[in-house]
């Protein structure tokens, strides 16, 4: 987190923000990305961790998936 000093510098709102960053990545490390098991041990329903992370700024665009090989 943030020096405790620059604190007085930074909204509330920020300051939230960050707190919630980081309780939401490390639930998400403990589940091993799993986010319905992350969305459990942070005690809200898997729609709001999806909204938070939305707003945060924290998911992942899923990567493309290979084309089929024609045989």
């Amino acid at each position: 987190m943030s020096d405790l000093n620059d604190i007085s510098a930074r909204t509330l709102k920020a300051l939230v923000q960050e707190y919630e960053r980081q309780l939401i990545e490390s639930a998400l490390e403990a589940a091993a990305g799993n986010q319905r098991r992350a969305a459990a041990s942070l005690g809200v329903l898997p729609t709001t961790l999806h909204e938070k992370m939305k707003r945060l700024g924290l998911l992942r665009r899923s990567e493309p998936q290979p084309e089929a090989l024609a045989v």
